[in-house]
């Protein structure tokens, strides 16, 4: 047990539980919970953006990847900045502009609401599942190293103050939570990269050498074809890190938060700087792990595996820079970064169910604040219950790659639809119902047969999918039929739909017009 790590780990628990009782005092609307009184400034929204991506699945999971499997890890340490270039030249000023509270609030602008709002919100819900569970399954390995608690209390301790902050603070809550969350990060991978790299004088090539020496795979870590070596998967993982990023309910939900599109955009502007300055670091941290904590018995169990498994590689390599004292706060840190980063996916989630489905679909938008908020705290401790229950089955599982789930069923259902409704003229509603739950289908299917559930999950000893992530299939299936029956649709309503894009168009322009002025 870390006396250190636990002592920050509870001064940071105490903080976040200081913000949320501030957060709750001011929050009385909707506006308030889902969107913070859209009163937050640019780079504060872009360290929360940054806090928001900067998951668990980043900081644990693919120092774990590095960890594993060396220069395969660079598809998601690359892919997970490339994926801002789209949110910023295509989605973030328009979305602003568009919507209210959720991106089903734009992908339903100009079509039939409810049908879309429901099909959207399904969307939604299935990656905010996946999401959350690897966080979930990152907090219960540390937890479970700084307390030495079971796997199973560790989870349900941290699904009970994540369900705790969203319940009562809402979006404002959230917001300085990732904030906070964020900076600490940043520091925290600062001092562990630039501390590997002063370790062998701040000389790369020796690092490397270091590493592929430690390695039993020598060599081959330092090329591909060590974790990936099909075409599909590495196709796969590129769109969904490109297209899932725009697709993400809970980094959505962040554009809503500012007072109009020019912050939007600068948020993003911000976010791409954080995020892709941190995704540098962690190449450093996995090879440093590879080269000094691989080879210390310290951190290795009986059978010589790492103590808590591979996601705990960037926590030890965090000891070997600073010891006790500073794996104290790399733990902190990692706790805060789990529980800001399932804080937003709840919360979009409870929107996704609260403000898309009750408000929208089942009262037709003549809900009241009280009552929808009340929904959402509902549907808030559904969601703990739900994610502590799949957590506790999935303990071990790489959390970078449930991660990656999430993000292949957000560029296969929710992207598709968004940027064909703020985009192409001929959308209907028919083609968006079609192709949405054409995406939905195919990805959940494969997810389900492929190894992480039907293996890792059910137990069976061969997957009847062979691939993690199904993007390459399910995404063109969601393209292809909301084409087509956009194409097909000849009916009054199509044309009406049709005839309302240019509407559509002009009030997202009007709206940065106005703001620049």
């Amino acid at each position: 047990m870390n006396i250190n790590a636990i002592v920050m780990f509870f001064i940071f628990v105490a903080l976040t539980l200081a913000i949320t009782w501030w957060a709750a005092l001011r929050t009385h609307t909707r506006t308030d919970f889902y969107a913070a009184g859209k009163a937050i400034g640019g780079l504060q929204n872009g360290l929360a953006i940054a806090g928001d991506f900067l998951s668990a699945a980043t900081f644990l999971g693919i120092t774990a990847l590095v960890y594993v499997a060396g220069m395969d890890a660079m598809l998601f340490v690359l892919g997970g900045t490339l994926g801002w270039a789209v949110i910023l030249l295509m989605v973030a000023e328009r979305l602003r502009n568009l919507g209210t509270y959720t991106f089903s609030d734009v992908a339903a602008f100009r079509l039939e609401r409810g049908s879309v709002r429901t099909m959207s919100a399904l969307g939604s819900l299935a990656v905010a599942i996946p999401y959350l569970l690897a966080q979930m399954v990152g907090a219960g390995a540390l937890i479970q190293i700084l307390f030495g608690l079971p796997y199973e209390i560790a989870v349900v301790g941290v699904g009970v103050l994540m369900t705790f902050y969203v319940t009562f603070g809402g979006m404002i809550a959230t917001t300085w939570v990732q904030t906070i969350k964020a900076v600490l990060l940043l520091t925290g991978g600062t001092i562990i990269g630039f501390g590997v790299l002063s370790l062998v004088q701040f000389d790369f090539g020796s690092l490397v050498s270091a590493a592929v020496a430690a390695h039993a795979k020598g060599p081959a870590i330092m090329a591909p074809g060590v974790l990936y070596r099909d075409t599909i998967t590495v196709v796969s993982i590129g769109l969904s890190f490109v297209f899932g990023t725009a697709g993400l309910p809970h980094v959505l939900m962040r554009f809503f938060t500012v007072p109009d599109a020019r912050q939007a955009r600068r948020s993003v502007a911000y976010a791409i700087g954080f995020i892709g300055y941190f995704q540098s670091l962690i190449f450093i941290m996995g090879l440093g792990a590879i080269a000094y904590v691989s080879t210390n018995a310290e951190f290795l169990a009986a059978d010589g595996s790492l103590i808590g498994g591979a996601n705990m590689a960037a926590v030890h390599i965090a000891k070997v820079i600073g010891g006790d004292l500073f794996l104290g706060f790399i733990s902190a840190v990692t706790f805060a970064t789990i529980l800001a980063v399932v804080s937003g996916l709840t919360l979009s989630a409870a929107a996704a169910v609260s403000h898309d489905l009750y408000a929208n679909v089942f009262r037709h938008g003549k809900s009241d604040n009280a009552t929808e908020l009340r929904i959402a705290r509902i549907t808030t401790l559904l969601i703990g219950v739900i994610t502590i229950t799949l957590a506790m089955l999935l303990e071990g599982e790489n959390v970078a790659v449930l991660a990656l789930i999430a993000l292949s069923i957000a560029a296969s259902v929710n992207f598709p639809v968004l940027f064909l409704s703020m985009y192409w003229r001929r959308f209907t509603t028919r083609g968006a119902l079609a192709g949405g739950y054409a995406g939905l289908a195919v990805s959940l299917i494969l997810v389900v047969l492929g190894p992480t559930v039907w293996v890792s999950l059910f137990g069976f000893e061969k997957a009847i999918f062979p691939y993690d992530y199904p993007t390459l299939f399910a995404m063109p299936a969601n393209l292809a039929f909301a084409c087509w029956f956009s194409l097909r649709d000849k009916s009054r309503r199509a044309a009406a739909e049709v005839a309302s894009f240019d509407t559509q168009w002009i009030q997202s322009e009007i709206g940065v017009v106005n703001q620049r002025a």
